[in-house]
């Protein structure tokens, strides 16, 4: 070990390959050494030379032996291929100076300062290679030869000159450069390669979150940060995009042999690209359970609308918004598209409605999250009148039909005879519409064997049928009155015991295979407008519970109540508006349904979001008056 913190490695003529020139190390430090001192030009000439025999090497090895250690030595020559270990060629200053001035050289044209250890040691075992090829030595700037210090300088130069020592260890060992196994792809600079898209390219930012930054804290201390070129041209292999995905985005990149095999025609539930198999659905629902957010109202025919609607669509009570949302309405309001703009208003960008149906003043609407309708068969639509005799279709019921990835959904808005006592005519109201309501026409049926020609709600997997079906309780008004003064809470039982379309389902007369939910609100009908008061007319109607969600599936537990209540906030009708939130099963499908390809309402779509930006400003400007009428009160 020298004083500079070096430590000397013996030559090891194993090491040499066949066509090199030996001691290809010590040639290099000479010709370093030569550079910088200009006054052995002579002798540079002289090692060039080829050798001519043992005996002259011989000459120079006793010479060397004779020169005092405390006097500078001129440089020896280098070891021919026979030479032993043993032996010495070259005096410890200029192994300790020319091990020195190859440190300092590798630390300026060695891209390893910059970059990774196997491109350094490649680039300097091929710099090295060339230069003694050529002939010319390096470049490198002239350096100063350190100054002695005799009290230590005779210890090392003691523990060098023994062959029988120990060797030291290096404090810098050079590998020899790894030999790969195949060649490497050519990474490809151009700004418009497919292989620098953002999908494919690592992120210096997000380096600690990706799957690199997780695999733990010791490779990435291994990996060399400083290198900031290697890292703006990095590109992700196969891996690092496939663990990646999940972390990211849904989008994973797609194949070109994936594309050209894809069909949307024919394809398997389980096989690889199909658009509506398994794998595309766990990619979009880990749970495979699809939010479904149902709304039933009676609105009384009413033009004026609620200022916000905020309060039916979006509940604060509810951590996350669903992923459709169905809303049916009973006596709408005059203008329909102005009620379908005022949802979409509502919703905001992240929906678009899917489809809309009307039949008279009923109307039944869908919204689906955006990037869920591709996923989306045809929507299909039919209506049912009850009434034989009627120029304002007020009565009947509308139906939406369509196919979610391998899941068939049927949606049905009624409203149903009204008074106290036609219990009758609304079960034939309930039966004529299971029969001529006319779906599916074009979309197959899921499941053939559990459909029956005689009832639409066989024919699909999941349905849910609400509205208005006006079922009233069998109590006199004075007693439900006086239940609900009781203050029992969420506990309706009492109520529902007399409710007459509990009492017709639990007979089988009405509404065979459906389910409802507990109900635990008080009675949507009748209110006066305005008020929580329920009527005070002089007819004097029992509260009720006029307004329903019902459901049915084909397989048990498919659909799982997440909640069923009232909104007692919009009292701009004698109803109050009954929502209900759902988890549905969803099972894969074949590609072979007639897609909807994404169509929605585009020009409902962009005046919603017009309206919402122009009440976003209307709020600021509005906000901003209020802050300049103010006054500050100041006292001098």
């Amino acid at each position: 070990m020298s004083d500079y913190g070096d430590s000397v490695v013996p030559f090891n003529p194993t090491e040499l390959r066949s066509g090199e020139p030996a001691c290809k190390t010590d040639i290099t430090v000479l010709s370093v050494d030569l550079r910088t001192d200009k006054s052995n030009k002579e002798e540079l000439k002289d090692i060039k030379k080829p050798y001519e025999g043992s005996s002259l090497l011989q000459d120079e090895h006793n010479k060397d032996t004779k020169l005092s250690p405390f006097k500078p030595q001129p440089p020896s020559l280098p070891k021919p291929v026979g030479l032993g270990m043993g032996g010495k060629n070259i005096s410890f200053e200029e192994k300790v100076r020319g091990r020195r001035l190859r440190n300092s050289q590798e630390s300026l044209t060695d891209p390893g300062e910059t970059g990774s250890s196997t491109d350094s040691l490649k680039e300097d075992t091929s710099s090295n290679g060339q230069g003694l090829a050529s002939g010319h030595p390096l470049d490198l700037p002239p350096m100063e030869t350190p100054p002695f210090r005799t009290g230590s300088f005779s210890e090392a130069d003691n523990e060098h000159s023994d062959p029988n020592k120990e060797r030291l260890k290096p404090s810098r060992i050079i590998l020899s450069p790894l030999q790969t196994s195949g060649t490497y792809p050519p990474l490809e600079n151009s700004a418009a390669s497919t292989s620098l898209r953002t999908a494919n390219r690592i992120d210096r930012d997000c380096l600690d979150y990706s799957a690199v930054g997780r695999r733990g804290r010791s490779e990435r201390l291994q990996r060399n940060l400083s290198d900031s070129r290697l890292l703006d041209t990095m590109v992700s292999d196969s891996d690092s995009v496939h663990s990646m995905k999940s972390t990211y985005s849904v989008l994973n990149p797609i194949r070109p042999r994936d594309v050209r095999n894809r069909s949307f025609l024919e394809g398997s539930v389980l096989g690889n690209g199909a658009l509506l198999g398994a794998e595309e659905l766990d990619r979009y629902f880990p749970e495979r359970r699809l939010g479904i957010y149902v709304a039933t109202w009676n609105m009384q025919g009413k033009k004026g609308l609620p200022y916000n609607l905020d309060d039916l669509l979006l509940p604060t009570d509810t951590d996350f918004a669903q992923d459709v949302y169905v809303i049916g309405v009973q006596e709408g309001c005059p203008d329909r598209r102005e009620w379908e703009i005022r949802l979409q208003e509502t919703l905001g960008p992240y929906y678009v409605m899917l489809y809309a149906a009307a039949h008279g003043v009923l109307y039944l609407t869908i919204f689906v999250r955006r990037d869920l309708i591709w996923f989306c068969s045809e929507v299909e639509h039919a209506t049912v009148t009850t009434r034989i005799i009627s120029q304002i279709k007020t009565k009947g019921a509308v139906g939406i039909g369509f196919t979610f990835f391998g899941t068939s959904f049927l949606f049905i808005t009624s409203h149903f005879t009204s008074g106290d006592s036609k219990i009758y005519e609304r079960i034939l109201d309930y039966d004529k519409i299971i029969e001529a309501l006319a779906l599916p026409r074009n979309l197959p049926d899921t499941n053939p064997y559990r459909s029956t020609t005689s009832d639409v709600t066989t024919r699909f997997d999941e349905v849910f049928w609400f509205g208005d079906f006006n079922f009233r309780l069998n109590k006199a008004r004075g007693e439900v009155e006086a239940i609900l003064n009781q203050g029992v809470g969420a506990d309706m039982s009492p109520l529902l015991q007399h409710d007459q379309l509990l009492k017709e389902m639990k007979e089988g007369t009405i509404f065979q295979g459906f389910q409802e939910a507990a109900i635990q609100f008080p009675p949507t009908y009748k209110f006066d407008i305005g008020c929580d008061v329920y009527d005070t007319t002089t007819k004097q109607r029992t509260p009720s519970y006029t307004d329903r969600i019902l459901y049915r599936n084909r397989h048990a537990d498919d659909i799982k109540v997440v909640k069923y209540t009232s909104c007692s906030s919009i009292k701009t009708s004698d109803h109050r508006p009954v929502i209900g939130m759902f988890q549905v099963k969803l099972r894969p499908g074949r590609d072979n349904i007639p897609l909807g390809a994404g169509q929605f309402d585009r020009s409902l779509y962009l005046e919603g979001i017009r309206r919402r930006i122009t009440g976003e400003l209307k709020k600021r400007e509005a906000a901003m008056k209020n802050q300049n009428n103010s006054t500050v009160c100041t006292i001098s």
